[in-house]
């Protein structure tokens, strides 16, 4: 393999989708009202905000909300004390909530944004340079008691969904409204062919990514992406949410590989859609979609049913490796068989890469597992030079020898060398794409967060791209 070195950083922010946009109102007045469904509960809108005392009226308080039925979370600036805070009714009920620490920002903003992912509700400012995040609340059922909210609300209700509106009070110069973009993005994987060449039917390279939210990975979802392999532009293209075989709402479930399979789709994900680690039964568990080939997942969004892609960890617990969780599926057809790539857990958060093979995805038996490996994951096939490769991302927290490195393993995950690559912070997936002529690209991703401290681990992160150079 060739020796690489970063070609480009790249990291598009943005809380209204501009894929997605279902509101833009320059001129809103004093309070609008626009109807925005969504197939899933991502959802964002931001208002430009007057300076000071430009008008009559322009140091008023402004209000920002969705709202379905007897459900209203809003969003709230008062100039007069410099608040920004979350106000909820939840049928009858109503609260606010005020970060101490966050919820009053040094300087006056110039925008306020509200974004729903998945459970979670925030607010956010803007100051010219970029968002910070004022105030979060969770609005799952038990959580949002326990934390003074406002009782349950269930976002994931495909009804509850449809019937939203997008509402304004107060003095502004501009209304967007649409479905919530991202604050980072990680996971980067090559959209393929089943044979693991890639799907490129107009020259870009693409990709699907993990759109980071403003939290933990349930407030993430699955976006694609294409990638101009000369000038490196990388531009926005769908975004994809998932229906659960076992229980009714739309998640955004990620950590996806999208796979052309002659003339259909597969979608392999995992459920982080509404991962908590602190369940006593948290896990984590790889679906499958089988769209038909002629819906056009690279443009829109999405909502896919998706039934259960069955890895073997009956296998890892006859070798004695524990499992309580599996993410990251890479599927590529080699000749009559499937190979399928994942992680699996032995506990949150130690893991290691593992690999299956059978006749069909609904037939996968156990064929290696690197169980002495416990913080590597981005587990992707890659055929080099006729052979199959396996390429892990090998995490800070591994053993001597298993840290901060892209590993290359065999079939049977026994390391076989490394990539002489930029190893970014975090745990960045190595995603390979041979040009030809014009060499390797390697796409890959850091931890660098984004929108201040409030929203925590998870709004990682830049997109780092790297080119293969001539060795020295």
């Amino acid at each position: 393999m060739p020796r690489f070195e970063v070609a480009a950083r790249l990291r598009p922010v943005d809380l209204v989708s501009p894929g997605s946009v279902l509101v833009d109102d320059a001129a809103p007045g004093p309070a609008s009202a626009h109807p925005t469904p969504h197939p899933a509960p991502y959802a964002a809108a931001e208002v430009e905000l007057p300076a000071a005392g430009t008008a009559p009226g322009r140091d008023a308080p402004v209000r920002l909300a969705l709202a379905s039925g007897d459900d209203e979370l809003g969003a709230l600036w008062d100039p007069a004390t410099g608040e920004v805070s979350l106000e909820l009714r939840v049928g009858s009920t109503t609260s606010r909530h005020l970060s101490r620490r966050h919820g009053r920002p040094e300087q006056r903003p110039v925008r306020l944004g509200l974004t729903l992912t998945g459970v979670h509700l925030a607010v956010h400012t803007h100051d010219g340079r970029a968002w910070t995040t004022r105030a979060r609340v969770d609005l799952g059922a038990e959580r949002a008691a326990d934390r003074g909210g406002a009782g349950r609300v269930d976002t994931r209700d495909e009804r509850w969904l449809a019937a939203l509106v997008t509402t304004h009070c107060g003095p502004v110069a501009r209304v967007r409204a649409g479905g919530f973009g991202q604050l980072g993005l990680r996971d980067l994987r090559l959209v393929g062919h089943a044979d693991g060449s890639a799907y490129r039917p107009g020259g870009d390279l693409l990709l699907t990514a993990t759109s980071a939210g403003p939290g933990f990975f349930d407030t993430a979802h699955t976006s694609v992406w294409s990638l101009d392999p000369v000038t490196l532009a990388l531009a926005h293209r769908s975004d994809l949410f998932f229906r659960r075989p076992d229980r009714p709402g739309a998640f955004g479930d990620h950590a996806t590989h999208l796979v052309r399979d002659g003339e259909r789709w597969l979608v392999a994900t995992s459920t982080w859609g509404d991962f908590d680690r602190r369940r006593d039964d948290a896990s984590v568990a790889v679906t499958l979609a089988r769209p038909d080939g002629d819906v056009d997942l690279l443009s829109g969004r999405h909502l896919l049913d998706t039934e259960p892609l069955a890895l073997p960890v009956d296998g890892l617990r006859a070798a004695g490796v524990r499992s309580v969780g599996v993410w990251n599926p890479h599927l590529v057809r080699d000749g009559d068989d499937w190979l399928v790539g994942f992680v699996s857990a032995r506990r949150f958060f130690d893991f290691h890469p593992a690999l299956a093979t059978g006749p069909a995805l609904d037939a996968l038996t156990l064929r290696a597992v690197s169980a002495r490996r416990r913080a590597t994951e981005g587990t992707t096939l890659l055929r080099v030079d006729g052979a199959w490769r396996v390429l892990v991302s090998d995490g800070r927290d591994g053993r001597r020898g298993q840290r901060q490195q892209h590993a290359v393993l065999d079939l049977d995950l026994a390391e076989v060398g490394v990539l002489d690559a930029p190893y970014p912070t975090n745990i960045p997936w190595p995603t390979l794409v041979d040009l030809g002529e014009e060499g390797w690209l390697m796409v890959a991703f850091d931890g660098t967060p984004y929108a201040g401290p409030l929203p925590g681990y998870g709004t990682h992160g830049r997109v780092v791209v790297a080119r293969s150079v001539a060795r020295t």
